[in-house]
């Protein structure tokens, strides 16, 4: 059985999904009461698209009402996982936050807890029973869509190993790698380098986990128009765009991203839903 908690996200289709109701009490405390008849079933996986610590809470909820109606395994699908950009300690007197939403999760002793295209080794270390989908189908599914002229570019140095595993996946495309400079006390970019000296007029799919603001994708693609590069196209697993699609338009003649973290509607941006790649 599934229990989307998100009922617009539905990855693994909507068969044998759980039934609840969902409410709010009047002092601010969620709740949620399940619908379904569950005595014969002895397992439950829940997905969820974690935005802010209160869908944290309602997956917390749903975990135990589950548990008290006797559901032995629960497993627990978190495309997007939370804070994992914050996986080190940069500046004193900040937490961790990666790792307390690890150990929230790790409490609850799912039988595995899975993760779409996680932004680095940390999230996967600090969960328990952790499966791990990667980016490749996705980015695969991307350049079916483009022409075969193309390269893949590599952001920053985060970002190297994951998309040469990409490239090996593809087997046709040649990786450009590139960096940044950021200033870990106001998060300022600057000084992005694109490493070649000419692009030869070939299209260009910058290929990243997460796009929040949009900052590095538009610095690099001053710096890779400067060199060059033919259309612009950007293929992020997790889409957050919270500064909208405007400025980002202006470069990028399309942008690629899943549902994993919020469903999005707008004209330049192709929206690849996760349970046409799971």
């Amino acid at each position: 059985m599934i229990l989307n908690l998100d009922k617009s996200f539905t990855p693994y289709g909507t068969k044998n999904n759980v039934d609840y109701n969902f409410f709010t009490f009047s002092g601010g405390e969620p709740h949620i009461k399940i619908i379904s008849e569950l005595e014969s079933v002895s397992e439950v996986t829940i997905t969820h698209r974690i935005q802010s610590f209160n869908d944290i809470g309602t997956l917390l909820l749903a975990t135990n009402a589950l548990k008290n109606m006797g559901i032995k395994k629960l497993q627990v699908v978190l495309p997007y996982f939370p804070a994992a950009r914050q996986d080190r300690l940069m500046v004193s007197r900040e937490p961790l936050s990666v790792k307390v939403y690890a150990d929230i999760i790790n409490a609850q002793n799912y039988e595995s807890v899975t993760v779409f295209d996680p932004h680095s080794e940390v999230t996967p270390a600090l969960l328990n029973s952790c499966r791990i989908i990667d980016n490749h189908k996705f980015i695969e599914r991307v350049t079916q869509q483009l022409s075969d002229n193309l390269l893949l570019i590599s952001p920053d140095g985060g970002a190297l190993k994951k998309i040469y595993k990409v490239a090996a996946y593809l087997q046709n495309y040649d990786v450009v790698e590139c960096s940044k400079s950021r200033n870990v006390k106001t998060g300022q970019l600057t000084g992005f380098k694109a490493y070649t000296d000419d692009l030869q007029g070939k299209d260009c799919l910058i290929v990243d986990d997460i796009c929040d603001g949009g900052g590095t994708f538009l610095g690099l693609a001053k710096e890779l128009k400067a060199k060059n590069a033919g259309n612009l196209y950007l293929a992020v697993s997790h889409g957050i765009f919270s500064k909208g699609f405007d400025e980002l338009q202006k470069h990028f003649t399309k942008i690629f991203t899943t549902d994993s973290f919020k469903t999005i509607e707008n004209h330049n941006c192709i929206q690849i839903k996760l349970k046409e790649i799971l």
